[in-house]
């Protein structure tokens, strides 16, 4: 089980409260967890990653175990941490300006 924290628009979308707890198939990856998610709710799909491309978007950041994986390709392993439910796998909306 793979814990998801979204940002607080999104769960509003989602109809979610708190974290987000998925069973994902195969091993952990930023893809595999966000196909998971877009699965469970569908609602969410084109917010995070463009639907064409699947390309993470501008103004969305992952994180996990206090390390910003936002650049690392998608089927990089997310940490043992992430992939055994004890530390969350967090999506948070950049903000930009100055």
């Amino acid at each position: 089980m793979i814990r998801v924290v979204l940002p607080a628009h999104l769960r509003t979308l989602a109809h979610v409260d708190g974290e987000v707890k998925l069973d994902v198939e195969g091993q952990a990856t930023q893809r595999a967890v966000l196909d998971t998610l877009e699965a469970a709710y569908p609602m969410l799909r084109g917010t995070i990653r463009d639907q064409v491309t699947q390309q993470r978007r501008a103004f969305v950041r992952f994180f996990a175990c206090e390390e910003d994986l936002s650049h690392e390709p998608p089927d990089t392993l997310l940490p043992d941490a992430v992939a055994s439910g004890a530390e969350p796998f967090l999506i948070v909306g950049a903000m930009a300006g100055g």
